[in-house]
Formats: structure tokens, C-alpha cells, sequence
């Protein structure tokens, strides 16, 4: 199966807990597209989150891209969605950068099933 990573903002800007939530949400709903198209589906921040949590809150900052990016790293496509995001912008780098596909809507991402 084809990994593809979700992008989007989770933090970005003023983000509190309820938009935090709501991207979040977005992301998840995205993924579980692609997941209907045969595609294997990731998020960093799902990824990321508990590993912070685990580590202690306080850890998040240092945890938080450098897993994202990790994970990213072994995608064979991405799907960024939503909008401002440096660290969503740095995942869209890291695929384009291997060769790999970026998408902007799910209905543009392949079906591969």
C-alpha cells in the first residue's frame, strides 16, 4: 500500500483547543478518504500528540515537527489541506523535495484500489 501524509494547520496562528480540535478533525476526515481510495493514511499530529503527552506536556514544541517530519519522510504522496501552516509548508517540502506527489484536495488524489 501507498503512504500518503495529511497536512494541514493544527496550531497555526491563535489556535485554542476547540480550533485545534476542528483541524484536527479535518485532517482525520480527509485521511479516512484517502483510506476509501486504497491509500495508507497518516497524520504527524496524530503520531505526535501522544508521544508529548507520554513525555510530559511541556515537551510538545520539541516533539512535535521533528516526529511529524519523520513520519512524513517515508510517504509516498501528501495531501495538504486547510490553511496557514509552516509546518504543514515543511511536510509539502520534504515529499516534493524525495519526488513524491502533492495534492491539494482528496478528490485529486488517485484512486488506488
Amino acid at each position: 500500500m501507498n503512504w500518503i501524509a495529511v497536512a494541514g494547520p493544527w496550531s497555526s496562528g491563535d489556535a485554542g483547543p476547540e480550533t485545534r480540535a476542528k483541524r484536527l478533525r479535518a485532517m482525520n476526515e480527509a485521511a479516512a478518504t484517502l483510506w476509501d481510495k486504497g491509500w495508507t493514511p497518516v497524520i504527524g499530529v496524530n503520531m505526535a500528540l501522544p508521544v508529548a503527552e507520554a513525555a510530559g506536556g511541556e515537551r510538545l514544541g520539541e516533539i512535535m515537527q521533528p516526529l511529524s517530519n519523520a513520519l512524513v519522510e517515508r510517504c509516498d504522496a501528501i495531501l495538504r489541506i486547510g490553511g496557514p501552516s509552516m509546518g504543514a509548508d515543511a511536510e509539502v517540502e520534504i515529499v516534493r523535495a524525495k519526488g513524491g506527489a502533492v495534492y491539494y484536495r482528496p478528490e485529486d488524489v488517485p484512486d488506488l484500489r
